[in-house]
């Protein structure tokens, strides 16, 4: 009598390659829709600019450098929400971690510590965060929304109890360097944009390298797509669920030193409130679905500068703030709306 073992790594075939195909395609289509959306404002401005008499400034290098800046500090956390996403899972603590790993940052810098032991501090929070998040939702089975709701209070309650319910400021304690991560205008002129935006970029490509040609990455799309095949498979779907939160929450950390930059050297607990909706955001408008096993490193930095770009219009073309956020409760309600259209016209 013969018995079937199940393979115990999952290989291309070629269905998954049209899928890599049709990935593509999904990936492009955010960054198209990104030069679109920078193509309206830059008519927009040009048109108001000629009835006010005055010039455009919104196509501009000085636009594109503030623009990046302000998707840089979204557009690294969601590289790592990009990932938990496609394994099918959610962090809405996101933004409690990143101003957690802030002040801890910021705490360390004021007691006197060394750099490198205040900004691996502020990293390994991150970590912790992550680690825990995903431990929590694989040990005790409970669906990621439930948990990651209730660890972003927990996040915010320790933040608050390190610095004593007041911001941390370590003021003249940390290097330029660091301070300078998310200028407008770059320290060195010639790199162009701020090193805050190179960092993201090297990140995104480390991301991407892992999504598409490791086995580890295959086996987050796996678990998203079909968790219980992928066991079938061999996938060890826990380590793979606590690793994914832990890696996506290194690039928590990262964006807690962004922060910590954005605010001149200071850690404030409350100061991440929102911004996990943001992160959340930005994989979702850049096509990633929130059913899991769908979701592109391009597609998440085009989704992050595409809040950049219509914030950052919106100022150029003096719209209200209030107006600001509809606009953009607005897209991110379309971008959700097309993504569960996409899922039903799959399941058909």
């Amino acid at each position: 009598m013969s018995t079937t073992t199940p393979p115990t790594s999952i290989t291309p075939t070629p269905g998954s390659r049209f899928a890599s195909t049709r990935l593509l395609g999904t990936a492009l289509g955010p960054f198209l829709g990104l030069l679109l959306v920078f193509a309206l404002f830059s008519f927009a401005d040009s048109a108001r600019s000629r009835s006010l008499n005055k010039e455009a400034s919104f196509a501009s290098m000085a636009s594109a450098q503030k623009i990046l800046r302000d998707a840089s500090q979204v557009g690294v956390a969601a590289l790592g929400m990009t990932m938990i996403i496609i394994a099918g899972g959610i962090d809405l603590s996101a933004g409690s971690a990143i101003a957690l790993s802030a002040t801890v940052t910021a705490w360390f810098f004021r007691a006197d510590y060394s750099t490198t032991v205040a900004i691996m501090a502020g990293l390994s929070t991150g970590c912790v965060c992550g680690f825990v998040n995903g431990s929590l939702i694989s040990l005790l089975r409970v669906v990621p929304f439930i948990i990651t709701l209730g660890t972003m209070t927990v996040y915010l309650g320790l933040g608050m109890v390190l610095s004593n319910d007041t911001p941390i400021r370590a003021f003249g304690k940390a290097p330029d360097w660091i301070l300078n991560l998310q200028t407008p205008y770059p320290i060195p002129e010639w790199i162009q944009v701020s090193t805050g935006v190179w960092l993201m970029a090297g990140l995104a490509i480390v991301v991407g390298f892992l999504l598409k040609f490791t086995v580890f990455g295959r086996h987050i799309f796996a678990i998203g797509s079909n968790e219980a095949t992928a066991r079938l498979c061999g996938v060890n779907v826990t380590f793979v669920r606590i690793a994914v939160y832990a890696v996506a929450g290194f690039f928590v950390g990262v964006a807690g030193l962004y922060q910590f930059a954005i605010l001149a050297g200071e850690g404030d607990p409350k100061a991440g409130t929102g911004k996990e909706l943001e992160v959340i955001a930005a994989v979702v408008i850049g096509g990633g679905s929130l059913n899991g096993g769908r979701g592109s490193v391009l597609g998440t930095l085009s989704g992050a500068c595409i809040m950049a770009v219509i914030l950052h219009g919106c100022v150029t073309l003096d719209i209200r703030t209030s107006y600001q956020k509809v606009i953009v409760g607005v897209i991110i309600i379309v971008a959700v709306t097309l993504d569960q259209i996409r899922q039903r016209r799959l399941a058909a």
